[in-house]
């Protein structure tokens, strides 16, 4: 009787520390699962606080950008230029050459969405359609700016000039950087007849 005893005894006890322990499983799984998912989930994109869009307007080079398909048929000396109209809207004229050595170019306006500082514009080059032109980063002399969107998809290095100094590019890229851009889909964007800047490999 006493073994018999002893014997429940321990199977009871032995039940309750395997219960125990795969509990302890079961929640250290889901914990390192949640911690995952919080570590994987970036921060919302930021843009800079404030653009003056009069020292924003004129002719930027496209440095480099991630390849989007309406930007196919460019193959190097992209450039934006931005006008200010009288409505309050800003011009685009994007121009870029092809590969048989003419110029594609597309023109828009653009629109600043309110409370936004100047740094979030919606651009549409065919209405009614639009899509988002967040600054993210940019010089405090404005000789180059990083562009890019909401969802992280889109993205551009702007400069005022063909080329950018090696530290100015590090500047421009630790921007993306800083608002959770990954750059293994980045690629250069050749200017100039010698083509600056290079071939577009992607930029590591």
């Amino acid at each position: 009787m006493f073994l018999r005893s002893r014997s429940s005894h321990s199977s009871h006890a032995h039940a309750r520390l395997m219960r125990l322990a795969l509990l302890g499983a079961l929640g250290c799984a889901v914990l390192f699962t949640a911690t995952r998912v919080h570590a994987a989930a970036p921060d919302e994109v930021k843009t800079v606080p404030e653009v003056d869009l009069k020292q924003y307007v004129g002719k930027w080079y496209e440095i480099g950008n991630f390849p989007m398909f309406f930007q196919r048929k460019c193959v190097s000396d992209t450039t934006a230029e931005y006008g200010a109209l009288p409505d309050g809207k800003i011009s685009v004229l994007n121009r870029c050459r092809t590969k048989d050595g003419s110029f594609d170019e597309a023109d828009g306006e653009a629109k600043v969405v309110p409370d936004s500082g100047n740094a979030k514009l919606k651009v549409t080059f065919f209405k009614p359609f639009s899509g988002d032109y967040w600054i993210i980063g940019l010089d405090p002399d404005y000789k180059w700016s990083v562009v890019g969107s909401p969802d992280r998809k889109y993205l551009w290095i702007l400069s005022r000039t063909p080329t950018l100094t090696d530290a100015q590019m590090a500047s421009a890229r630790q921007a993306a950087l800083d608002q959770g851009y990954t750059l293994d889909k980045f690629r250069l964007t050749p200017q100039g007849q010698d083509g600056a800047n290079g071939s577009p490999p992607a930029a590591r």
